[in-house]
This record gives C-alpha cells, structure tokens and sequence, in this order.
C-alpha cells in the first residue's frame, strides 16, 4: 500500500455536502471528452478533491470513467481526517482515500482531477492561486496529441440538475460547460446562480459572461416555437444560435444533453 502523505494539507474544510448521483453531469462530460486521454495514459489516475462527508462522488466517478477508459483508478482526497476515515471501508480495487488538500498528495501527476463544490467557500482573488497548483500538479502535455492532465473546477444544485464548470490544462484555463436537466429550466440565465467562484460575482452588465447569458436568454425566447417539440429542441436552437457570436466548442451530440461548452477566454473576467 502506497504510505499516506503526513504533510500540512493546503486548505481549509468544506461543509462536506453531498448526495448520491449529484455530480452525474460533470461525471458524463468528463468521460466524452476526456476518456481518450485517460486511455492513452499508462496506469491513468483521477483524484476527486474534497468530496465530502461521504464518499459516493469518488465512487461514482469511478464507475462512470471505467465505461471510457477502464484501467483508470480514483483517489478520493478530503482534508478533514475524519471524513477520510469514513470513506477506508469503501477501498476497492482502483479506489483509494487520502488525507489531503490542494497540495494533492500522489506519487505521480493524475490525468484528472476533479473539484466539485470546493471553490464555492473561498473569495474570488483566492481562485487564480488555487487553480495554478492545481495545474501544476496534472500531467503533462505529451507526444502523440496529448494535451496532458485535466482540472474540472464547478459548482451545481444540491441535486445536480444545473452545473457550471470551467475545464483547464496544465497551460491554465480551456472552456467553459453549462449543463442543466433541461425540464427545471425557465431560462439559461437560471444558471447563473451555479456559476463557478470565478465568475459568479462577474455576472453584472459589462463583464462577458453576463453578455452570454443575456444573448443566450434572447435565443432561448427566439427559440420558442421549438418547444413544441420538447426543452431539448429548444435547446439545441438557442445553442445554435449562440454560435453565430460565440465560440461555442462543441456540437449537437453534447447539446442534446444539456450542455453547451464555451471557450474559456470569451467568457473570462475583464482585466483577467
């Protein structure tokens, strides 16, 4: 057994909220467009940073990266000792839980690393900090097209019906994804309460990812006579729309599933 890291974690406890099935959304994203490096990788690793007062995330991500990638293994990392305590009876093969924070304690960079709901407690100048340790630590970019390790950083709802997070790189942040259980959703902008720290309180007029929010809402009610034919279609048109102005990144396959994915610099803070 690989020995347990005995250096201070960097961090500070969460509440430690969660629920089975909540991160389900980012889980499927994550295995799509990131399963083929997880593949490509030798003895791939993805951490699930700060998951909770139990360990249900950690053992869900690792049954849903399994279906794209299955030799990946999951460690659960939590800075509070009792929560990691907790989750030792859930050990498995491929699953583990370490004592730890955003330091991330393994012997070797992951290809993954995942920070569901950890950001939300911190204060937005703290972000940038966090985000480039953690970038340190991911793999690096290689040969053959590979563009290294992956931070999935968001927040969603207590049940995972609407999630926003932001993908970056070893180089730093990549895109943007907006993901919601279409059927709860009035408009897009509902989302912007599920706005990770770093742009939630960038959300005011004169800031981009206002502006997209308020062109998605337009093409959301432009988008009304689809809905005849269900919140998807709805969906899919605004999101079609969008792209006449936006840099939309991905196509009707992740449409159809709720989301829509946004290059990172079209949406980033003013004087970012």
């Amino acid at each position: 057994m690989t020995p347990r890291a005995t250096t201070r974690p960097v961090g500070t406890v969460t509440r430690g909220t969660t629920n089975p099935n909540r991160l389900r959304r980012m889980d499927r994203w994550i295995a799509a467009v990131h399963g083929a490096e997880l593949r490509r990788a030798q003895g791939p690793v993805a951490v699930d940073l700060g998951y909770g007062a139990a360990p249900w995330t950690a053992v869900e991500l690792l049954g849903r990266l399994r279906t794209a990638a299955p030799r990946t293994r999951v460690v659960g990392i939590e800075i509070d000792p009792a929560r990691v305590a907790a989750a030792r009876p859930y050990e498995r093969e491929g699953l583990e839980f370490r004592h730890g924070g955003f330091e991330v304690p393994l012997p070797a960079p992951p290809q993954l690393i995942r920070a569901a709901n950890v950001l939300r407690q911190y204060d937005e100048d703290q972000v940038a900090e966090v985000w480039s340790r953690l970038c340190a630590r991911l793999a690096p970019a290689g040969p053959h097209g590979s563009r290294g390790g992956l931070l999935v950083e968001g927040t969603c709802d207590e049940i995972g019906r609407r999630h926003v997070w932001v993908a970056l790189g070893p180089e730093g942040p990549r895109t943007v994804t907006f993901a919601a259980r279409l059927a709860s959703l009035d408009r897009p902008s509902d989302l912007a309460e599920r706005l990770p720290k770093a742009l939630i309180h960038r959300n005011v007029p004169g800031e981009p990812v206002h502006a997209f929010l308020r062109d998605f809402d337009r093409a959301w009610a432009a988008a009304a006579p689809y809905a005849s034919y269900g919140a998807r279609q709805r969906w899919i048109r605004a999101v079609r729309d969008l792209t006449a102005d936006w840099p939309v990144t991905d196509g009707p396959a992740r449409w159809r599933q709720g989301e829509v994915t946004v290059a990172w610099e079209a949406l980033a803070p003013r004087g970012a």
